[in-house]
């Protein structure tokens, strides 16, 4: 490990350490959800198709939702972006050791979601750091992040990996199940 990674993951774990939040988490029955937060990776294939299934399990189930979007590639020239840059998390949103700015943060926490959803495939720091700091009184992901930070991980079958569309229909059977 280079020292300027031992450096990155001081800072990571410092800043982790400031902002995570202290409210207590557990399943909640969607029924008791009044609003939530969702994230996708724009790099997935069905990124279109996940978010018009998140929109329609929002107002099924009477949820004021938001939906965030992480977009780290780098764009062409003449490139346009296909999401909103308010809620478009991009790559020069981004510090130098990967934690999203506080406007992108304040905005996640404005919403004062019940839900927080990760539809992103790994655990990589910008989703770690959202994770940790949402005030969500229930988490769900893909992947676990340290200090066990969702109540509700659903992997991707051995062998396969799930497109995100894929992925939050099985999650939404799972959140119908909660009593």
């Amino acid at each position: 490990m280079q020292l300027t990674d031992k450096v990155k993951g001081l800072f990571r774990r410092q800043s982790l350490k400031k902002h995570t939040s202290t409210e207590p988490t557990g399943l909640m029955p969607l029924s008791e959800v009044r609003s939530a937060v969702a994230f996708i990776d724009v790099v997935d294939t069905s990124f279109n198709e996940c978010k018009q299934a998140l929109m329609a399990f929002f107002r099924d189930n009477n949820i004021k939702g938001d939906i965030f979007f992480f977009d780290f590639r780098k764009l062409d020239q003449g490139e346009r972006l296909i999401t909103s840059i308010t809620t478009t998390v991009l790559k020069k949103d981004l510090n130098w050791f990967d934690r999203p700015s506080q406007d992108k943060v304040n905005l996640m926490l404005a919403g004062e979601p019940d839900l927080f959803i990760s539809l992103i495939p790994n655990a990589d720091f910008p989703i770690e750091f959202m994770a940790n700091c949402s005030r969500a009184h229930f988490k769900a992901g893909r992947v676990q992040l340290p200090g066990n930070v969702f109540d509700l991980v659903v992997s991707d079958p051995a062998g396969r990996s799930l497109s995100e569309a894929e992925f939050f229909n099985e999650l939404y059977k799972l959140l119908r199940r909660v009593k």
